[in-house]
């Protein structure tokens, strides 16, 4: 008789903010391949997000998706509600959706609107939504788990324009989590995840040189991909770190120690 292994997220409910490409499609696959149910929030970018549920049914679970605004009160409410009621409960509220400052128009914008912009979505949007999140779960019998997205030069700072916002917004989501942390305890577990360089959008937009430079800087000799971001956030999500919480964990190869 062989012994089965449960998926590391069977049976659980999980909520990705952000979800339509980059590490949020990745984190929304990763725990539907995990046994999760899945709902899933797009801005603009509605094709991707439809594409993201078509795969994720083919996996045979679950799958809701929202229009969302995370730096809007009354749409994060609406998405607390509208996901509750499509999947039954919510047991991880993975806080995704960040704004690109670096490609696309983003990148066309002046240092201020780029700041504003980045405390709108990431930092404004981080804290409506785990609010939200803190007393959704806080309510449930069961708990849960909040899971926020921060960035691992934080810790160390980098020079440049666009590393100065960066690290000031996130920054804020670091520090804002781990109070959060306290606050929410012990029905609602809160910790962060950091990505360094990944081959998001950005990165695979870099040139060969830009490439091989931060490969070279990295301890593991490479970028780091969505789906390594993606399975930090599954094992914060999973029962295995029922008893972590206010934590970070850097995916960045070793670049930040």
């Amino acid at each position: 008789m062989t012994d089965t292994v449960a998926p590391a997220l069977a049976d659980r409910h999980v909520l990705v903010t952000g979800a339509s490409s980059g590490i949020g499609r990745a984190t929304a696959l990763a725990c539907a391949r995990a046994g999760a149910n899945v709902a899933l929030t797009y801005l603009t970018n509605e094709a991707g997000a439809r594409e993201v549920e078509r795969q994720i049914q083919d996996l045979g679970r679950r799958v809701a998706v929202f229009q969302a605004d995370v730096a809007d009160h009354a749409s994060v409410r609406a998405l607390s509600v509208g996901a509750q009621r499509a999947l039954g409960r919510v047991d991880v509220w993975v806080n995704n959706a960040g704004a690109d400052i670096l490609t696309g128009s983003g990148a066309e914008l002046s240092d201020l609107d780029k700041l504003d912009l980045l405390l709108a979505v990431d930092l404004r949007g981080t804290m409506l939504a785990s609010w939200q999140a803190a007393e959704l779960l806080g309510a449930q019998e069961c708990g849960g788990a909040i899971i926020n997205m921060s960035w691992d030069h934080v810790l160390t700072g980098m020079a440049g324009r666009h590393p100065e916002l960066f690290a000031a917004v996130k920054g804020g989501v670091m520090a804002f989590s781990k109070s959060l942390a306290r606050s929410a305890a012990p029905r609602v577990r809160v910790n962060v995840v950091a990505p360094g360089w990944i081959e998001t959008a950005f990165g695979v937009a870099c040139d060969e040189d830009k490439r091989g430079a931060v490969a070279d800087a990295t301890p593991l000799g490479r970028w780091g991909t969505p789906d390594d971001v993606a399975g930090a956030v599954v094992f914060l999500a999973s029962p295995a770190a029922a008893f972590i919480t206010g934590q970070t964990i850097l995916v960045g190869g070793g670049v930040v120690m």
